[in-house]
Order: C-alpha cells, then structure tokens, then sequence
C-alpha cells in the first residue's frame, strides 16, 4: 500500500518514478485508531526544529525491518525491542516495538509521542515518526550508528575505543541535553529513567538521550511532584523516587551522578560487586575518594594516559550529584559550570545515601513498577 507525502508548499506529491513517499506528516493521519489515542498536543515543536512528525504505516516498517528478523535487531529495552530498518529511499532508522505484554505501553507511547515532538537539541535523539496500527505501537528513530553508551563503556574489547577524550565528550553532550530538558526548552522535562543504555552515540560518538516514555512535564513554578506508580531502573534510582514516589529535576541529577561515576570507573552501577566488601559502586566510589584513593577507582583502560586530575574531579562532581538530601544536589547549569571550568571550587560532597533498595540485582534495563 502506497502513501500519500503532505508539505506545506505541496499537499499531494508523487515520486516521478510513480510510487508515493513512504511518510506522511502525522498532523494529516489522525484518523482511525489513531485519533482515538493521540491528540493535536503532538503538533508543539521549538521552533529550531524544522523537521515534521510522521506516521509510518505497519507495511512500510515490516518491509523495512524485514519482518523485524532477528538479524535487525539492536537490542532490547524496557518497553520492547529496538530493530534496524532501512527505507525504499535508503535512509536508515530505529524502530521501538512497544511489548504487547505490557499494560503501560500505550501510555509510554502516548507520553513519547507528545513530548518529543516537542523537543529539538542536537544532544536528544530524533523522533521521526510513529505507527500505531492493530496491535503494534511503533516508534520510529533516527538510526544511530554507534548503538548505546553501554555497548562500549561495559564491553571489555569496546571500551578502549572509549579514552578520555570521548568520554570527556560524551559527559558534556549528556549534560546540555539534560540542562536544555531541565531550563533551556519551553518545557521543564524530568526524564526520570536516565542511563547508559538510553544514551545513543552517532557515527561521531557524540551522544544524544533517549527513552522519553517515563518522563514528566512540570509546571514553570513546580519543583517536584509525587507518585504511587514507581517507574525506573534499579541502580540509577534515587532513593526518595524508590521510597516515597517524589520526583523532580533533581531526580535527573542524581542518575547523571551514577552515569559519571560509570563512565570514570568503566564499571556497571547495577550488580556491582566488591569482592571483598558488601557495597555497591556508588559506596566503592565514595570510600576511595574519600581516603584519597581515587586513582584506584578509575578506568583501567583509561588511568595511564587520562589527566588523573581531570577523572578526580569528575568523580568529584559526580559525587556532588548523588547527594541524599536532593536540596544539596547542584542543578543542571551548575553541573555544565563546573564540568566547563577548573576555575569553579567544588564544594565537600558528603557520604552518599546507600540504599540496599537501590542496589538489589542486575537489572540494567529492567523496570519495576510499585
């Protein structure tokens, strides 16, 4: 089945070879099924973002996908798996197959869809379009070359590629996502399930953050909201989210805080085990910092040709993140401040919050829900 391609200059187009495009703006699709879940709040966009949502119909995704075979497939996440595709028109993408499973999927669906299309930096990863048509809810990505951070930064044989240079480069583009999320956009986004994995890497290694089905709009004078439904990943959580159902920007903050401290050490957050002691990572971290041995806590791959006191002071900050008493947690534009300028004195971190809650299993892409 053929589409029909919408612009503002030219409502119907053909190809001159006959066939018609394969997207359609999705202002023009909302009918059907369609209309009945998604509504014109999609349309919103900043106006640095020229681009226009689509709707992919299920023919031209399973043609791209090759009936999503197992050989495109990239990987999977919370809410499904993410597969390869490939246009008739040559142009690569990711497409997000939403779990049938899950009773929260059209809600993730739903939420990803309205905010993204809202969203444009160069540090987001780019929502193309979507399909939602029988059964299956589909999202359609710009297809990054590079996969996710975690790919390389907890593989022994990638994670050289990772020297300090690129992690350096990583940190900050991770960061003005987040700080565009936080201040910068006409909304004020929580992401609420920030880690490795929702970091996709380009052909260029420059990240860009993904995985906006949790994530939550907050009013202009709002600082924190609660919930009964806990969403999120063990090890990123932080603990008045796991305990009590409060989130805010801050929430963010203290997951960037673990990212840190992973992309310093090379090691995973979640089923981090010392074999010696009972702590998780982020307690090892604390414990060498704070006795001066922070050399022991970077990267082996990495600590003979780093700046040993540019890693110390990222795991300094780092440790400033993941403070118990969100108050005392810097925000985002702090965060780039200090990650920008040496001239900047960190305050004294204090002990982070250890929370057994937080440090149950290794579940790096599991979600729970209370």
């Amino acid at each position: 089945m053929g589409f029909w391609y919408y612009s503002s200059s030219v409502r119907r187009k053909r190809n001159l070879d006959g066939d018609k495009s394969q997207e359609i703006p999705l202002r023009n699709n909302l009918s059907g099924s369609l209309s009945m879940h998604l509504d014109c709040s999609i349309y919103g966009r900043d106006d640095d973002n020229r681009g226009e949502m689509n709707y992919f119909n299920l023919s031209t995704i399973l043609t791209a996908t090759n009936n999503f075979s197992d050989a495109n497939k990239l990987g999977e996440g919370g809410f499904g798996p993410v597969y390869k595709g490939k246009l008739i028109n040559g142009k690569e993408i990711a497409v997000k197959r939403l779990s049938m499973k899950s009773k929260q999927g059209l809600e993730e669906f739903k939420n990803e869809v309205i905010l993204i299309a809202k969203l444009q930096h160069r540090n987001l990863v780019r929502l193309l379009g979507c399909c939602l048509e029988g059964e299956e809810k589909l999202l359609v990505y710009e297809y990054m070359a590079n996969t996710s951070l975690d790919v390389f930064l907890f593989d022994p044989k990638k994670c050289k590629e990772l020297d300090w240079a690129k992690r350096t480069s990583i940190v900050n583009g991770i960061a003005k996502g987040l700080l565009y999320l936080h201040e910068d956009s006409r909304l004020k986004i929580i992401h609420r399930d920030l880690k490795a994995s929702n970091v996709l890497l380009d052909d260029e290694m420059n990240p860009k953050i993904s995985d906006f089905g949790t994530a939550r709009i907050f009013g202009g004078n709002q600082i924190e909201a609660n919930t009964i439904r806990v969403v999120g990943t063990y090890g990123y959580m932080v603990p008045e989210y796991a305990m009590e159902g409060l989130f805010s920007i801050k929430s963010d903050i203290y997951s960037f805080g673990i990212l840190l401290l992973e992309i310093a050490s090379g090691k995973k957050n979640s089923g981090f085990y010392h074999p010696e002691r009972e702590e998780s990572l982020l307690s090892y971290a604390w414990r060498l910092w704070n006795d001066g041995k922070g050399l022991e806590f970077i990267d082996q791959t990495i600590v003979d040709t780093c700046p040993i006191s540019e890693v110390l002071r990222l795991i300094h900050i780092a440790l400033l993140c993941v403070q118990e008493d969100p108050n005392d947690r810097p925000t985002m534009s702090m965060v780039v401040l200090m990650l920008s300028s040496k001239l900047i004195n960190l305050p004294q971190p204090s002990a982070p919050p250890f929370t057994k809650l937080l440090q149950a299993g290794d579940a790096s892409s599991s979600y729970f829900y209370f």
